[in-house]
């Protein structure tokens, strides 16, 4: 059947939302706890490939690339030469620059680089590494089913047995792809249907388990003296793995989204722009923080800091969070027609207003509950 999923596309609107929430409130670790954003997106990302490698496998990857990359090019051909301007001291070569075309690992940036947000590329690599490894994760799941689920994890495991084989920068490479390469399998699960004949106490029974063993782990191992799952390289993958296995196993039916034409309408429009607001939101946040000084909002932080002073000047941070989504919102305007372009479209200032509904795709409907 043709048209989009729209319980995906309301999972990664919430997805993103909740990634510029946190980066705005880094202090509020519900925000993490409470949906776990980057396993949903590379699970939706994992199912979404299946079904385009089960097709054409070699015209699926370049489709897929051909409407990440552009976006991350232009974010490249501005921050570069900002990079170059504000002083790059201890610049790479221009060999190493070559990420910011081709983003297999983090592309270099100077301190200011990384306080305009090049440092969320992370997932960008990730993605592309896991977008060329589709079509054999595809035949791997085809054959071993369960294995090849937990496989990614296992070689996570293995990764930090052996770490010191490894430089600094291909160990957060590999460390990446292992950590959300078990989310992309499970998103082909979800694809095959092999999820929506899982018994629902089955699959009740590993998210409680999953979930309850991190956070109990993560309880007995605090960092910095708090309670910090998403910390924890090993726990948090766990915790992530429980709440992704329920929201992929039930597709509620979404058609109530669309007849509310300003949520179906924004929910398209965060879809539309998905890349340039993730790859633009720490930008918009860091200005928007800058702006806000006057109101006691404390001093722009470093990228991955959190609001400063959030819990004692939340009237401030919310004032923050207002203009920093104005903010974004002129990025998605002067930047996300490069997505258009990407997908084949014709460029437009914002896809906010549809002339008609998306088609609504089903879940495969489970045999057993």
């Amino acid at each position: 059947m043709s048209g989009r999923d729209r319980y995906f596309d309301f999972l990664r609107a919430l997805a993103l939302i909740r990634v510029v929430l946190h980066h705005s409130f880094m202090s509020v670790v519900a925000l993490q706890l409470a949906f776990p954003a980057m396993g949903v997106m590379f699970a939706l990302g994992g199912s979404l490939m299946a079904r385009s490698v089960d097709r054409d496998a070699g015209r699926a990857v370049r489709n897929r690339l051909r409407r990440l990359l552009p976006a991350v090019w232009l974010m490249g051909l501005i921050l570069v030469p900002l990079m170059f301007y504000r002083g790059w001291p201890d610049r790479p070569g221009w060999s190493s620059l070559l990420l910011w075309a081709v983003p297999v690992g983090l592309p270099p940036a100077s301190e200011f680089g990384e306080h305009l947000g090049a440092g969320v590329l992370w997932y960008i690599y990730t993605y592309v590494w896991l977008v060329l490894l589709s079509p054999w994760l595809l035949r791997l799941y085809r054959l071993w089913n369960l294995p090849a689920v937990l496989l990614p994890f296992v070689c996570l495991l293995l990764l930090f047995g052996y770490q010191g084989i490894f430089s600094v920068e291909v160990f957060w490479v590999l460390q990446n792809i292992f950590t959300y390469g078990t989310f992309w399998v499970l998103g082909i699960a979800h694809r095959e249907g092999d999820l929506a004949r899982l018994r629902a106490p089955v699959v009740l029974g590993v998210a409680v388990a999953c979930v309850a063993g991190a956070s109990a782990w993560a309880w007995r191992h605090p960092v910095d003296g708090e309670f910090a799952p998403h910390a924890l390289p090993i726990a948090w993958p766990v915790y992530m793995f429980g709440f992704v296995l329920v929201l992929l196993r039930w597709a509620p039916p979404m058609g109530w989204m669309d007849r509310l034409r300003p949520v179906g309408g924004f929910v398209s429009l965060v879809n539309n722009r998905a890349v340039t607001i993730y790859l633009w939101h720490v930008a918009a946040l860091v200005v928007a923080v800058h702006l806000c000084e006057p109101l006691g909002a404390g001093s722009a932080p470093a990228w991955g800091a959190p609001w400063p002073g959030v819990s004692s000047h939340w009237p401030a941070a919310l004032a923050g969070l207002a203009v920093m989504s104005a903010l974004l919102g002129v990025a998605v305007l002067a930047f996300g027609w490069v997505e258009d372009l990407a997908a084949r479209r014709r460029p437009r200032l914002s896809p906010f207003v549809s002339r008609r509904p998306p088609a609504v795709v089903p879940a495969p409907s489970p045999v057993s509950t």
